[in-house]
Order: structure tokens, then C-alpha cells, then sequence
């Protein structure tokens, strides 16, 4: 088995999933390694998306952990063959691992739910507002940077399953460079949520007793077990995919959808704030 030098993050939650079925099943990683004829440093590796799984390996695994979840089964096998190589590859060794593994979840993904408090999320950016906020990076970035991450950015956009946004009025209001920045990036918010796929609803300043929200994307899986939340952090971003989590996200999500403005209100919303621009 070839050694990874640097797993994806869809190679890195197969091993993830693999050792929680073990675990589950109350195996130690030298009995599992046993069941397919390899010592513990090699189940090691398995399970850290570090090498490679074949189909046959997965399903026997999944056998004798006595996992019976038929279509969890086969979404891991999925993962662990799918041998996809992806545009944002093109940019491995020129930005951070997680801009690459956004793109390959995106990829992936079956929906995206998201909630922005103080941003227009970089899926639905323009060109100028995207350079705007990565020109506000500290410590401050090379143009040469500055350009590349842009251009990932444009080309994360090409947004083909289902997109629900719960957009906060500041994230409207906020200005990232100037009225002219902000006004073409609300015409281009209006022009998107009349697409077919993509939903924008806006929650209002005015809106009462709101203080649950924290600005996150979740990544609907084939099962709801392979579903992954990203959340911003200061080094970057993190990638929270225990169930227990999961439902806290989900509940927290379902609560602000239902808080904001349906989407037809939500494009009058944003049509009167072109206006004060």
C-alpha cells in the first residue's frame, strides 16, 4: 500500500468512519488488522486516510463490525474508490489544504445549507468583494496570493444541488470596500436567488430574541451520517462531523431558517437596500 503524503479530507473522514464503526463493535485495531490480514500500523494508516481501501476490505469490515446500514455501506465504498481528480488540485502547494478541501466537499455534496452573520459567503461573492476581503487578511497577502485565492474562489462557484442561505442584514450592510462593491454584490445576490437551485432568506436587525447564530456551512452527505459542518477559525477552518454535533447543527440551522424572511420577502428586503446604497 502507497503511503499518502497528504490525505483529503474525504480520505481522511473514510478512515474517521471506519475506526467509529470499529470502535462501535468493540474491536481493538490489532483485531481488525487481524480480519485482513495486515498488523496495526497498517490498520493505523487505514484509519487515518493515510493509504488506500479497496471495496472488498470496506465491505469485509463492515461485516464483522456488524454494521447492517446498507446505504452508509455503500457511500463509504464510494469513498473509497472514487479515484476523482478535481480542478482545485491544480492549486495543491500554492494555498492552505482547507481551501482545497472546501472544494472537494463541495464537490461531493448532495446540499449545502449556510448561515452568514458578517459576510456574503464566498460562494455567492463577486470578484471585487471576494478581493476585498482577502485584501483584509492579516498578516497582509502578496498580490500574487491575493489573485490566486480569488481565482479558486470564482471557480468554487458553479453551484449544482440544492443551496439554502440564511443571510443576516448585516452581512448586507456590511461595507467591504465601497457602495459601488456593495450594491453590484446585492445584484448579483438578487440574480442568484432566483435561480432554481440556490435560496437566499435574509434575517433583519429587527428581528426579536435572536442570539443563537454563528455564521456556518454544512455539507449534506449521501447519508445523513457522512454530512460534515465547516465553521471559520482563526487558523483556518474546521471540519466537525460527530453525530452528536451534527444534530446540534441541524436543530440550529432548522431554527433560523424558520426565524428569517421567507425568500420572496427576502428579494423585496434586498431590492430596498440596493436602493439606500
Amino acid at each position: 500500500m502507497v503511503q499518502r503524503r497528504e490525505p483529503t479530507a474525504r480520505q481522511r473522514r473514510l478512515g474517521i468512519e471506519l475506526r467509529r464503526l470499529r470502535e462501535a463493535a468493540g474491536l481493538t485495531a490489532i483485531q481488525a488488522a487481524a480480519l485482513l490480514g495486515a498488523n496495526r500500523v497498517q490498520m493505523s494508516h487505514i484509519e487515518s486516510g493515510l493509504v488506500g481501501v479497496s471495496e472488498e476490505r470496506v465491505r469485509r469490515l463492515a461485516s464483522h463490525y456488524a454494521c447492517t446500514d446498507g446505504k452508509f455501506i455503500d457511500a463509504l465504498v464510494v469513498m473509497a474508490t472514487d479515484r476523482t481528480c478535481g480542478w482545485w488540485e491544480e492549486y495543491r502547494g500554492q494555498l492552505p489544504t482547507s481551501f482545497l478541501d472546501l472544494a472537494e466537499l463541495e464537490h461531493h455534496a448532495m446540499f449545502l445549507h449556510e448561515v452568514a452573520i458578517l459576510y456574503v459567503p464566498g460562494l455567492l461573492q463577486t470578484e471585487d468583494y471576494a478581493r476585498a476581503v482577502f485584501s483584509a487578511r492579516v498578516p497582509e497577502l502578496t498580490s500574487a496570493e491575493l489573485e490566486l485565492r480569488v481565482r479558486h474562489r470564482m471557480r468554487r462557484q458553479q453551484i449544482t444541488i440544492p443551496y439554502t442561505l440564511v443571510l443576516h442584514e448585516a452581512a448586507l450592510r456590511l461595507r467591504v470596500r465601497d457602495r459601488a462593491t456593495s450594491r453590484t454584490q446585492l445584484n448579483k445576490l438578487l440574480e442568484l436567488s432566483e435561480a432554481d437551485d440556490i435560496t437566499v432568506r435574509v434575517i433583519p436587525f429587527d428581528l426579536d430574541d435572536f442570539a443563537r447564530a454563528a455564521s456556518t456551512m454544512s455539507y449534506g452527505g449521501p447519508v445523513p451520517k457522512l454530512d460534515t459542518v465547516v465553521r471559520d477559525v482563526p487558523h483556518g477552518s474546521a471540519f466537525i462531523d460527530s453525530e452528536a454535533q451534527l444534530s446540534v447543527f441541524r436543530t440550529r440551522f432548522r431554527k433560523v431558517e424558520a426565524a428569517s424572511l421567507d425568500p420572496e420577502r427576502s428579494r423585496d428586503f434586498m431590492h430596498r437596500l440596493t436602493k439606500e446604497l
